[in-house]
């Protein structure tokens, strides 16, 4: 009798092992891109300064690519690594997403368990009294109730689509990171351009207004006219609107900050270099497509949906099949306390159980059909994931050729403004040229000032965006 047992046992351990699955055989999708970036004209800088800065040099190391270097080793500048760890520390999106892992994680895990049976023990005691006569009965059992056999893989398929979305969940909290230290740097920038406008307005509006104090005298003495003057104060009042706005911007700068910071700017920050600064940044490399499906952590989200529709689809296809169950237990049994484990009284109970579905008027076939549907949809969302992650990363890099260029033109620029200005003041000192003039010349230096420090913005916040949509910023695992 024990032998039989034993076999019986067996059996059903090698039918645990053993069980089919009905998960369709996975494939990762084809990337719908190109095997190569673009190249051309727009990708390839003319400046003298690209060499070190847009397109590395094919006779030097080529630079680390974005996805394997740490965010410490490409943001350079302490101060912002500080603001950018504070954020790591603080921000509750991120905090949220670390909480969003650990629940499916745990999802996981109460998955997982259904596979073994869920052993229990029990007890009793009962004494009753009736008709005069009082009688009492007590038991003790261990055993297990209605533990679902997996003979055809549903439950392991259901474990294989919550680790999917455990994993899922986990490169979801990955993007969030690497978007938030993104944030942070964007932001960062946008305050030091927005102070160095502050700055540059700021001295727009003394020069305007020492321009309307020296015009007014002049005029007033009779050596110009009042046309003159109301020009000066035109060209006051609107730098002066300009002042203003940007105020305005450096304060809102600092908000923005502190919000996605989680926690106030600290006074004990490391110096601030130049928005500006070219070696903010280290030098990063693009790689091919082809990497972006294992280093961007929204693409690895997208495939793993997918794997986990891929294994809903077995679970679907499972529930066509019978549907084993056991129910099982073994123990003692007495009418006295006292003769409970004693030879004798001994009880076992097996009561195994099958569910075949006969008719349930086409209800697994369109679970089933849910199942592909949902997969289809899946892969469409894997392969636009993987379309939007080529266009960034295309977009970012021209944009890092060109900005190069177009800074480069700026300085230039604002170079010559600043001689036109400074030509068209001494010629109106000397009386040969027109007031109108000396106005345009520093109209048209405030402006190219501007331009130069919004491109400089531009070139220096694609950079973060290159260094994004490469997938780097990750750190650990």
């Amino acid at each position: 009798m024990r032998l039989k047992l034993s076999a019986c046992v067996v059996a059903f351990a090698v039918a645990m092992l053993t069980g089919c699955t009905l998960d369709p055989h996975y494939e990762r999708p084809a990337a719908p891109v190109a095997v190569a970036y673009p190249k051309g004209e727009a990708y390839e800088s003319t400046s003298a300064a690209a060499a070190s800065t847009a397109t590395p040099s094919t006779t030097t190391t080529p630079p680390p690519l974005g996805a394997d270097m740490a965010w410490r080793s490409f943001f350079r500048d302490e101060r912002l690594q500080r603001l950018i760890q504070i954020a790591l520390d603080n921000n509750r999106d991120l905090r949220v997403a670390a909480l969003n892992v650990a629940e499916y994680e745990a999802q996981y895990r109460i998955t997982r368990a259904v596979l073994a049976p869920s052993i229990s023990a029990s007890g009793s005691l009962t004494r009753e009294r009736a008709s005069g006569v009082t009688t009492s009965s007590s038991d003790a059992s261990v055993g297990t109730t209605s533990w679902e056999i997996d003979f055809f893989g549903r439950l392991r398929s259901l474990k294989r689509q919550a680790m999917e979305n455990y994993l899922a969940t986990d490169a979801s909290r990955q993007s969030t990171q690497i978007s938030l230290i993104a944030t942070v740097a964007t932001d960062y920038l946008t305050l030091l351009s927005d102070e160095r406008l502050l700055q540059i307005t700021e001295d727009t509006v003394k020069a305007d207004q020492s321009t309307y104090d020296v015009t007014k005298r002049i005029q007033e003495l009779g050596n110009s006219s009042m046309l003159d003057v109301q020009q000066a104060q035109n060209s006051l009042a609107s730098s002066k609107a300009s002042l203003a706005s940007y105020r305005r911007a450096v304060a809102q700068d600092r908000n923005n900050l502190i919000a996605v910071l989680g926690a106030p700017i600290p006074d004990d920050l490391p110096p601030a270099r130049e928005f500006d600064d070219e070696s903010m940044f280290a030098d990063i490399g693009a790689g091919v497509p082809s990497l972006l499906l294992t280093r961007r952590p929204d693409i690895v989200q997208a495939e793993h949906a997918l794997k986990a529709a891929n294994a809903n689809i077995g679970a679907a296809r499972a529930a066509f099949f019978p549907k084993i169950e056991l129910t099982a237990s073994a123990g003692t049994s007495s009418s006295t306390l006292s003769s409970l484990f004693k030879a004798g009284t001994g009880a076992w109970a097996f009561a195994p159980s099958v569910s075949v579905p006969i008719f349930d008027y086409g209800s697994n076939k369109a679970s089933l059909d849910v199942a592909t549907i949902e997969k289809q949809i899946e892969v469409a969302d894997y392969e636009s994931t993987i379309q939007t992650a080529f266009k960034e990363v295309a977009n970012a890099l021209t944009a890092r050729a060109t900005y190069v260029d177009q800074v480069e033109a700026d300085r230039d620029y604002v170079a010559s403004s600043h001689r036109y200005y400074t030509l068209a003041q001494a010629r109106y000192k000397a009386g040969t040229d027109s007031f109108l003039t000396f106005l345009d010349a520093q109209r048209t230096l405030y402006t190219a000032q501007q331009q130069l420090a919004s491109d400089s913005l531009s070139r220096q916040a694609n950079l973060v965006t290159l260094y994004k949509v490469l997938g780097g910023g990750w750190e650990g695992s």
